[in-house]
Parts: structure tokens; sequence; C-alpha cells
């Protein structure tokens, strides 16, 4: 993967999302604490994690 620009915005997003989802399960979120729950913003890099997924999932399955 990591090939061009959007790939290596999509690793990121994607490494940020499991590492919060990894450090919830201790009950500490840290996307939330840092933009505030249910924020506009944290409503946006949610959507745009979960964006990133759908694409690593596409580039997966291409391959």
């Amino acid at each position: 993967m990591a090939k061009n620009a959007l790939d290596w915005i999509v690793l990121i997003l994607v490494i940020i999302g499991g590492l919060n989802l990894g450090i919830a399960g201790f009950g500490y979120n840290v996307i939330e604490r840092l933009l505030g729950a249910g924020s506009l913003i944290t409503n946006i890099i949610y959507w745009l994690i979960g964006l990133a997924a759908l694409y690593t999932i596409w580039i997966a399955i291409k391959k």
C-alpha cells in the first residue's frame, strides 16, 4: 500500500483509528478527549476513519 499521498493519508487514519479503538478498550477515548465527545469535528474524524477503512478494504480486494 502507501504509494501516493492518498494512500499515506488513509494509512495514517487507519492507524489512528486502530490505536484509538485499542485504547478505548481500556475506557479512554483519545479522539473524544482531544476534540470533545459528540462534537462535529469528532464525528468528521470518525467518518474519515471509516472511509479510510473502506478504502483499505477496497484496495485489498482489488489486488
